[in-house]
């Protein structure tokens, strides 16, 4: 299919359609943390209690995500995708129904069930709908609306909860994602993905579950799901401990730590947005992950060592996090290339749940040495991460299954 006027139009509803699922689906990830204080008054728990809220969410959501791309692949994303969002507006919406923290756990297991199923559905829809020549700006498109649903969540949900109160915000924030899916209900002909299966005989060898582990097994995608969860753990760490590290490791005031970090995190975005433009004009993705993430780690280096220069630090966070967000469309990519016809959910599914994985285990690791008072070995430990990322890609690039299409 050619880049022409009449298919951009579509492109634009459907990216534009799955790119706003997306960005509910962070949205919905930043609801709670923003009102744990109210929280932990109102049902008398500790701080350590509400955390494992958030982790009861990711671990099922990084469980039941391959489940959700074999899903998507046998029965089509459309459906899965807005059953998935209205399932996690659903549990939000029963946040401000909750009399107790048990009853908050088992709401918390639901919104992991509904989180579990956009990055095989999302991919699945953009790989089958959107023009090839736009593709990595569509996944471009795709990461940014996640990261202005982290950023968006914060203020909506305090602002409410000043306002009014926590039950209040967390309806309100229920019913819009509910009526995103009314809306993506009327325009839901732009979402059904052309990778759907058809019934018959090639389909049943296509499920065989043999076929699919041996896939799923294959050393393509498993270092696909290692890139994966390396680079969740860098920005997640950088996320979790990157404000605290700084000003412990370079006596830098919170104001000062938090701006750096917030430059950090914008910076990542502008990258993410370039990479997209980058993407769709070289066929090399993986010298674009490569470059990126091994300048992102000799900044973080940076971070972990400078001394003595007051703008040194801010900077060397901005090009770190523009280092790294420009390899985001170029690494999605790279998986679409080792994805054979018709896998495109379960791969995806299977390869984000690294995402998962990477943010629960980073932020253990780096309280951990934060509680022994070493903040440059923090700094260190996401530099390390980011460029031991780098092997994985260069491995891909060698055992990918479609090499015709890598050299096209």
């Amino acid at each position: 299919m050619s880049a022409t006027a009449s298919t951009l139009g579509r492109d634009v509803r459907v990216i534009g359609l799955v790119g706003g699922a997306h960005g509910f689906s962070h949205f919905y990830q930043m609801i709670l943390p923003p009102v744990f204080v109210l929280l932990k008054s109102e049902f008398q728990v500790s701080f350590t209690e509400l955390g494992l809220l958030m982790t009861m969410m990711y671990a099922v959501s990084g469980t039941v995500q391959p489940v959700s791309g074999f899903l998507v692949d046998r029965f089509g994303a459309r459906w899965i995708l807005l059953g998935g969002l209205a399932l996690l507006a659903g549990s939000t919406v029963g946040y401000a129904l909750a009399g107790s923290y048990p009853v908050m756990m088992v709401l918390a297991l639901s919104a992991g069930l509904g989180l579990s199923v956009f990055h095989p559905a999302d991919m699945s829809i953009l790989t089958g709908r959107v023009d090839p020549s736009r593709l990595g700006r569509a996944y471009a498109v795709h990461a940014l609306c996640g990261n202005l649903g982290w950023a968006v969540a914060p203020p909506f949900i305090a602002g409410i909860a000043v306002l009014m109160d926590w039950r209040t915000a967390a309806a309100a924030a229920g019913a819009v994602g509910l009526a995103y899916v009314l809306v993506m209900f009327y325009w839901r002909d732009d979402l059904a993905d052309e990778a759907a299966p058809v019934a018959g005989a090639a389909t049943a060898a296509a499920d065989d579950l043999a076929t699919d582990l041996k896939l799923l097994a294959s050393a393509p995608v498993v270092l696909c799901f290692c890139y994966f969860t390396l680079f969740a753990m860098a920005i997640v760490g950088v996320q979790s401990f990157g404000a605290l590290s700084l000003m412990e490791l370079h006596d830098l005031p919170f104001a000062t730590a938090t701006a750096a970090l917030t430059a950090f995190l914008v910076a990542s975005a502008v990258g993410v947005f370039v990479g997209g433009f980058a993407a769709d004009r070289t066929p090399k993705h993986h010298l674009v992950a490569i470059t990126g993430s091994t300048l992102a780690s000799l900044f973080m280096f940076g971070v972990a060592t400078v001394g003595g220069v007051a703008l040194a630090v801010p900077a060397l966070m901005v090009l770190s996090g523009f280092s790294l967000g420009l390899t985001t469309p170029s690494r999605d990519l790279i998986v679409r290339k080792v994805t054979p016809e018709g896998k495109t959910g379960r791969v995806f599914g299977f390869v984000y749940a690294g995402l998962d994985l990477g943010s629960l285990a980073m932020p253990v690791v780096l309280g951990w040495l934060l509680d022994r008072g070493d903040p440059k070995l923090v700094m260190v430990v996401v530099a390390v991460v980011m460029l031991v990322a780098v092997p994985t890609v260069m491995q891909v690039r060698r055992r990918s299954p479609r090499p015709a299409e890598e050299a096209a």
